[in-house]
């Protein structure tokens, strides 16, 4: 694999390192050299060291129907009474991020929500929606996707993405005060990447 199709696999990785991180998720409001600026979810100002060795990953819409049994999805969701988990998010990941970020692990899109990282089993239309049966290395989930639930792709991206306005969700490293970002995915012409 070429160096730039790594970084970007590292770059989209769920998977935690030893440290938990900080994930921002906001609009820019000011970008300059080094330095940008968001609006957080929160409504709290945030500013930020952006690296130029942080690569930048393009979050573009895509179709349900690239959801199809063999594909390696990202998906935020809440459990549901009956143990299966309710979509809130879906992420397509490009054929050779296959295996990024793999399991499932708690998150923070809401309270109570978790990511799944896996493959696609089997899929299933319902009155639900669809019904996805996903297998990872560790156990397998079942999640059911209601229709109009976001889905995404990812491609590499660059720091022109970065404009005010622009919606984005960044993992950082937080040293007392200090954020610095380590992975961030920006989303063109107003889309806010769900994850």
């Amino acid at each position: 694999m070429c160096r730039p199709l790594l970084v970007f696999c590292l770059l989209v990785c769920g998977a935690v390192a030893a440290q938990e991180p900080v994930r921002l998720r906001g609009t820019v409001q000011q970008f300059t050299d080094q330095t940008l600026v968001i609006l957080e979810r929160s409504g709290k100002v945030v500013t930020m060291d952006l690296p130029q060795e942080t690569g930048i990953v393009e979050v573009i819409p895509t179709d349900i129907t690239t959801v199809q049994p063999g594909a390696y999805i990202g998906t935020a969701a809440v459990p549901r009474p009956d143990g299966k988990l309710v979509s809130l998010e879906l992420v397509v990941f490009p054929e050779f991020a296959r295996g990024t970020g793999e399991g499932h692990f708690p998150w923070d899109l809401q309270p109570e929500s978790s990511m799944t990282n896996a493959t696609v089993a089997e899929l299933a239309r319902s009155s639900d929606g669809r019904t996805l049966s996903l297998r990872y290395k560790d156990g397998e989930k079942t999640v059911v996707v209601p229709d109009g639930v976001p889905v995404v792709t990812l491609r590499p991206g660059n720091r022109q993405l970065i404009v005010p306005g622009a919606k984005l969700f960044a993992v950082v490293d937080q040293q007392d005060d200090r954020y610095i970002v380590r992975r961030l995915l920006v989303g063109r012409n107003g889309l806010q990447p769900p994850m």
